[in-house]
């Protein structure tokens, strides 16, 4: 089966989401590209990092502003958080709203978490897609 859409085609993004999940890399197990630039492993344009969580530029940024917030502690998808997890999550939306306020987004931006094979995910490490810098689409999928 061949996808081709307007989100990415069969080599964008949908294509990087559909390859993963047929890879099983949501079992998790072996490192992420996230992971190692936690690790210092992948070089990134890092814009703030504290304990729990590291924001970042994209490497394909979709806006003029693209950033991602991750969680240092790996989560592979936001539909496995529980419980344990609702002051991490809290604070990468609190982060998130700080980064965009520092990064000039006073007009306004997007958070966009995507979840599983449907939802475009192609990193199994949870993160949050901050965009912004001109007038976003709706609906966006």
């Amino acid at each position: 089966q061949r996808w081709v859409t307007a989100a990415g085609g069969q080599d964008g993004e949908v294509g990087k989401a559909q390859r993963a999940a047929a890879a099983g890399e949501e079992a998790g197990g072996q490192p992420t590209i996230f992971s190692k630039i936690i690790a210092r492993s992948v070089p990134a344009t890092i814009l703030y990092e504290d304990d729990k969580c590291l924001v970042f530029r994209d490497v394909a940024p979709q806006a003029p502003v693209h950033f991602l917030v991750i969680p240092k502690r790996p989560i592979p998808r936001i539909s496995r958080v529980g419980p344990q997890d609702t002051e991490l999550l809290g604070h990468l939306l609190v982060v998130a709203a700080r980064t965009a306020q520092a990064e000039g987004l006073a007009d306004g931006y997007r958070l966009v978490i995507n979840d599983g094979k449907h939802g475009a995910q192609s990193v199994y490490h949870l993160h949050l897609h901050v965009l912004g810098g001109r007038q976003l689409g709706w609906p966006p999928g």
